[in-house]
């Protein structure tokens, strides 16, 4: 039986990447898997739809856990462009930082990153929860159209350009705010929510 097989932990030094995948994908119920020796792969735990939690111990590269749906997916290093893109339910947790377009048009879940996000993050999000403990860059919350994003350190330029309906909390600094980005005042009712919001991730 091989290390995929018999599940919980993968070494990808050994193990290809697709064949991971393709157990990730065929899993249909509660399970724990930790994969080791990522070295930036790219799609990494993408397309999982069911409610296993994944440890990635190291960088992941471009898409990992792209589509995720009920799944809890942790990256014990940075994450590359497009993390958790089209999330559509569970969880995805950076504990470093994470490239552009982070949570890219994600429907549903929670996503947290623990550093900063790059360019874009949230970018048309429809529905995504992002907490980012540190700093987003420029055109964070680009045509966001539903869900919250919680900036505990500063944004970049052009925050929330052309939104919708979505929330954006910004702690620290704003550079600059894109059009239809209205800067309101925090009622009782948003304290709740980002109260909320911030016990969820932890942060």
């Amino acid at each position: 039986m091989s290390a995929v097989e018999a599940g919980h932990e993968v070494d990808l030094a050994t193990t290809p990447l697709r064949e991971l995948n393709a157990a990730l994908h065929a899993a249909d119920g509660p399970g724990q898997w930790r994969v080791l020796n990522p070295r930036g792969a790219h799609a990494l735990a993408a397309g999982i739809d069911a409610p296993i939690e994944v440890d990635i111990e190291g960088h992941a590269g471009y898409y990992c856990a792209g589509m995720n749906k009920l799944a809890a997916v942790r990256v014990h290093g940075n994450a590359g462009v497009g993390l958790a893109e089209n999330i559509m339910s569970g969880t995805v947790v950076v504990d470093g930082a994470a490239s552009q377009s982070a949570g890219a048009t994600g429907h549903g879940g929670l996503i947290v990153i623990r550093g900063d996000a790059s360019a874009r993050c949230g970018i048309s999000m429809k529905g995504v929860d992002i907490v980012v403990r540190g700093s987003v860059g420029h055109m964070s919350a680009f045509m966001a159209q539903k869900g919250r994003l919680v900036v505990c350190g500063d944004a970049g330029e052009a925050l929330g350009d052309s939104i919708y309906e979505a929330r954006l909390y910004v702690r620290g600094a704003v550079a600059g705010m894109g059009a239809d980005c209205i800067e309101k005042e925090m009622l009782d009712e948003h304290l709740v929510e980002l109260g909320a919001l911030l016990d969820a991730a932890e942060v």
